[in-house]
């Protein structure tokens, strides 16, 4: 079963692969739109949950697809570019109709800590601007460890530090209606673990920046004109 389950992954992940790779000229709305059509957000969700890349998993899992998903791309085009000429600490990527912010927990927090230091507030700060400037979208924190220490330790600290964050967005504007915190502790690494420089990349907090059901409405309605 786990070996036709990895099969069927491969077998997606190839598609989209050639669907990317033969429309080069595309842009990254363009290519979210054929995305979220012709695989579907559950089969999003599993790729890259599969891949070990949560926020990636997420974001392509909560795809609309099709004129209605271009919109909403354009819209997060425009967001993402924002983020990144404000937010020099963060690393921007622009997937499918959705952000994923990346910040290093070294910026934001000490070692082995969960509360935020005075520069990470004003790195925070800078991306409040944004998120404040664009209302119509729901943010996932999503808290990650390296894979040194217990599982359970690791988690925890991983909710502690997106909690922290979270409660800095909600004084500073951005309503809890907006967000939720995850903590994966040490379970989804994005780098190696090998090495102290992977391991020190692993230990993040991730913004996973989505349309919500507003911004999906104004898109559907935007698209049917």
């Amino acid at each position: 079963m786990k070996k036709l389950r990895m099969s069927l992954i491969m077998l997606f992940g190839a598609s989209l692969i050639v669907i990317a790779s033969g429309c080069s000229s595309w842009n990254k709305t363009q290519k979210g739109a054929v995305v979220g059509t012709a695989t579907g957000g559950a089969v999003g969700a599993v790729i890259g949950r599969a891949s070990g890349n949560t926020a990636l998993g997420a974001i392509i899992g909560a795809t609309v697809g099709g004129a209605t998903g271009a919109i909403i791309g354009n819209k997060m085009d425009k967001q993402a570019a924002e983020i990144e000429k404000t937010v020099p600490d963060a690393k921007v990527e622009r997937v499918g109709e959705g952000i994923i912010v990346e910040f290093s927990s070294n910026v934001l927090f000490g070692f082995d800590q969960s509360d935020l230091s005075g520069d990470a507030k004003v790195s925070l700060d800078k991306l409040v601007t944004v998120l404040n400037y664009y209302p119509d979208t729901d943010i996932e924190v999503q808290g990650h460890t390296d894979n040194k220490g217990s599982n359970a330790y690791n988690k925890n600290l991983s909710e502690r530090r997106a909690g922290s964050v979270t409660s800095y967005l909600a004084s500073n504007g951005i309503p809890n209606s907006r967000t939720n915190i995850k903590g994966y502790g040490e379970t989804a690494p994005k780098y190696s673990n090998d090495s102290e420089s992977g391991r020190a990349e692993n230990r993040r907090v991730e913004f996973l920046i989505t349309a919500n059901e507003k911004m999906k409405a104004d898109a559907e309605k935007e698209s049917g004109k």
